[in-house]
Formats: C-alpha cells, sequence, structure tokens
C-alpha cells in the first residue's frame, strides 16, 4: 500500500491474507454465521470485531461480587443457537422468571397488561368509556400506518393510554410512537392482536392444553457472557476459525473478485465477506454512501446494590407509567444469590431521552421508583456503563432506507444480516440465530 492509502499493483497479493470467508461482528449473528459457514464446508474464517470481547452487546461488567449485564440473559433450552453450540447448555443456569411492570397508576402488575388492574379496578364509567374507545377504533380507525394507530385499533385509544403502553413504546423505540414504521409495529406488538382478537380468545377457549414438554427458561451463568461464550469461541477455532478482536477496521476495497479488509497491522481478503455490523459503518468501510444514516438508541445501564424493601417480587419489571426515562430492570439477586445480604440489579434508560447522561439518569430513576412506593431502603449506585448504537430506532422509512443501503452493499459483495447489519428487530438469541441461518441458506443474487 503506497503512502495515500491504496494498493500498489504489485504488492497485494503478496501481503494479504486469504480466507475462505470473513465474518464482520462477533455476537449472536456473527457466531452463528462463522458456524453455518462451516457447516457449509468453509474451513479457513476470521471473525473480526471492534470490541475486545465476543457476544456483542451482551455485554457484563463485574465489582464486588456482583456481575451485572448489558442485554438480555434469558435464554431457551431449545434454543436452534445449541444446535450449533450445545456446550453453552451445561453453562446456563435454569430460572423461573416473571415479568412485571410499573404502570400509570403506580402499581406493580401484570406485564404486558392486566385485565383486572387496568381495566376492571378503572372503575364502572372508565370501564365504559374503555370498551366504547375499542368500538370506536374497530369501526371508524382502521388504518394503521404506524405503531400508535396499530395498537389503538386493538385496544382503543383510552385503554393504550391508560395502561402505559404508549408511554412504554415510546421508550422502547426511542421515538414519538406515530413516527414508528407500522411493519415493525406488527412484528414487535403481535401479542396485541392475538390478545384483542375476540376470534383468537374463543378458539383459545377451546384449545386443548398442551401436555407436552415446555422449554426450559435458562439464565446466563453467573460468572458472566464472556465465561458462556469462551465455549463458542472454543468450537470455532477447534473447526479452523480464527478471531480478530479489538480490531481497526479501516476499509473494505474491491480487488479483482475478493474484498480486501484493511485492519491497522494487517490486510485479510476472502470471496465472501459477512457483516453483522450497523449499516452505516459498513458503508463506510466500503465508501458508499445510500444518503441517510439510520438512527440508533444510546443505553445507560446502572448497576445498582440494594437492602430495604424493593416493594415488589418480579425479578424483571417494565416501566409503563407515564414518567421516568429507565425503561427495564432486571434483579440479578434473585437468579444467582444475594451478594453480602444485598440485592443487585441493572437499570437499563434510554439516553436519547435525557441527553445521554449518567448523573441524569440515576437522579431520574432514584426521583421516580421513591415517587412510587418503591425501593426503600439502601439503595447504593455500583457503576454504569453507556452504550451506543445498542439497536435501530425503528422510524417511519428507516426499514425501507435500510433495505437499500442493505441492497448496495450486496452489490458491493457484502451480506448484511442481524440486529444491526439487517436492521431487523431480534429481541432473543432465538430470533437472531432462525435469521442468521435464513439469510445464509439463501442463495446470493
Amino acid at each position: 500500500m503506497n503512502d495515500a492509502g491504496h494498493y500498489a499493483a504489485n504488492d497485494v497479493i503478496a501481503e494479504v491474507e486469504r480466507f475462505d470467508a470473513i465474518v464482520l461482528g462477533a455476537g449472536i449473528s456473527g457466531l452463528v454465521s462463522a458456524s453455518v459457514l462451516q457447516k457449509q464446508g468453509y474451513q479457513r474464517i476470521l471473525i473480526v470485531d471492534t470490541y475486545g470481547h465476543v457476544g456483542g452487546n451482551h455485554i457484563d461488567w463485574s465489582h464486588g461480587g456482583y456481575t451485572f449485564d448489558i442485554g438480555s440473559l434469558i435464554f431457551q433450552d431449545d434454543s436452534p443457537l445449541l444446535a450449533h453450540f450445545p456446550e453453552l447448555l451445561p453453562l446456563y443456569v435454569p430460572i423461573e422468571p416473571t415479568w412485571a411492570r410499573l404502570n400509570p397508576q403506580g402499581m406493580i402488575t401484570a406485564y404486558p397488561i392486566s385485565v383486572r388492574d387496568d381495566i376492571f379496578s378503572a372503575g364502572a364509567t372508565e370501564v365504559v368509556r374503555i370498551f366504547s374507545s375499542v368500538i370506536f377504533a374497530r369501526l371508524f380507525q382502521r388504518k394503521m400506518r404506524n405503531a400508535k394507530e396499530f395498537a389503538r385499533f386493538w385496544i382503543g385509544s383510552r385503554l393504550l393510554h391508560r395502561s402505559g403502553l404508549e408511554s412504554y413504546m415510546k421508550r422502547f423505540y426511542g421515538a414519538a410512537v406515530e413516527s414508528i414504521d407500522i411493519d415493525l409495529a406488527r412484528k414487535r406488538m403481535l401479542w396485541i392482536s392475538e390478545h384483542a382478537s375476540l376470534k383468537n380468545q374463543i378458539a383459545r377457549a377451546f384449545r386443548r392444553s398442551h401436555k407436552g414438554p415446555k422449554n426450559r427458561q435458562m439464565a446466563r451463568p453467573k460468572e458472566g457472557f464472556q465465561f458462556l461464550y469462551r465455549a463458542a469461541v472454543e468450537r470455532l477455532e477447534r473447526r479452523g476459525a480464527q478471531f480478530h478482536l479489538a480490531a481497526d477496521m479501516q476499509t473494505i476495497r474491491k480487488v479483482h473478485d475478493q474484498l480486501h479488509l484493511q485492519l491497522q497491522d494487517r490486510v485479510v481478503a476472502s470471496h465472501r465477506v459477512i457483516s453483522t455490523i450497523p449499516i452505516h459503518m459498513a458503508e463506510k468501510l466500503c465508501g458508499l454512501d445510500s444518503g441517510r444514516k439510520l438512527e440508533t438508541i444510546t443505553l445507560i445501564s446502572l448497576y445498582f446494590s440494594f437492602s430495604g424493601n424493593r416493594g415488589f417480587s418480579q425479578p424483571i419489571i417494565y416501566n409503563f407509567s407515564h414518567q421516568g426515562a429507565w425503561k427495564r430492570l432486571t434483579m440479578y439477586s434473585d437468579f444467582y444469590g444475594r451478594v453480602d445480604d444485598r440485592d443487585y440489579f441493572t437499570v437499563e434508560v434510554i439516553g436519547n431521552q435525557i441527553g445521554c447522561s449518567i448523573e441524569r439518569a440515576e437522579s431520574d430513576f432514584r426521583d421516580h421508583v421513591y415517587a412510587n412506593g418503591l425501593f426503600e431502603g439502601d439503595l447504593k449506585l455500583e457503576g454504569s456503563d453507556m452504550l451506543g448504537e445498542a439497536y435501530p430506532i425503528y422510524s417511519k422509512g428507516a426499514a425501507g432506507h435500510a433495505a437499500q443501503a442493505m441492497q448496495q452493499l450486496l452489490a458491493f459483495g457484502l451480506e448484511s444480516l442481524g440486529r444491526q447489519g439487517g436492521f431487523n428487530y431480534q429481541p432473543t438469541a432465538r430470533a437472531s440465530t432462525v435469521e442468521a441461518e435464513a439469510a445464509l441458506q439463501r442463495p446470493i443474487p
């Protein structure tokens, strides 16, 4: 390569390390992609990530006997992820999680909605208004162009507000509910139509109970995600894969029939490159510009320990109230045991709503839970983290732009998939695995 950063015609071949395939990103989608490629006969695979760890946004932080997380920690023992990495199963911790939510009336109640607390406890007049709102929506508000209209059609505007679902949607998606893409709303909020449909309720009432074995809920090991994913790394490496972590990815260039990835201290190349990194990062590497940057969520994680009366028994609480920037809290001590007689948990806060300030996030959380009678006792912040590009903001039109950008990347030679690379909502490791498998089974145009 010359001083201007371009390859010289005669020295490219000699300097390049060649691989059967290169995978950008070592999260779930990247690890599964590498495993699928190995099953397809690719032997020498390089997995590259700017993070210094595998697992992507599954990140843990340990301090004083506590291990906290960024990202979901729940898996299932029948997950297709285990078909690729069976070594993970004995490392998981079996759990029996329950989910609840803080509603706008200050009650800890059923997630995602409670007929008793959200409807019938409102009093006769409000019950009439709620059901009238549903009937009105079904008759006169049938257009569903965004997430708000989708939810309003199924449960009515009155219950949408009273239950706190609209506030939670805004918190989760990082955008006004009216601007959230309808296709994602249908995918993410399918439960609304399933539970609000009279036809489905009748079918559920007459359906025979399922007597077969149920899947078990599992949590990552107490030691953290890196302890867990080490087993996946070792399996891939035994089959010929290599990892380059904490990588400085600079450019990707087409050279003849291959793509050359310039790292800080080496150049690697392959006929096949799979990208699971954010689309705009892949575009930048390839020197492409689709004309619009996809917005993303910045996620703040607050790591607390606590001694006292927390005010609820469930290990996972979602914030459906109209106040507070926090989105969800997870009580790890319910799964792994207390440390020094203290509970410990992580609170997820959408940073975009509070200026990406950890101090404001902590203050906002404390004020909100105290106002609702929660965490009466010694609440101590043990640490925190801020994660940029935690997941895309699914605003209206973003999915179409992402599809266009992915098509440009594919024309360049880069296959982009996953939550980040495919701009595809994937709430679980199961979903990431299934979609990576499907994407890599499709023929390359």
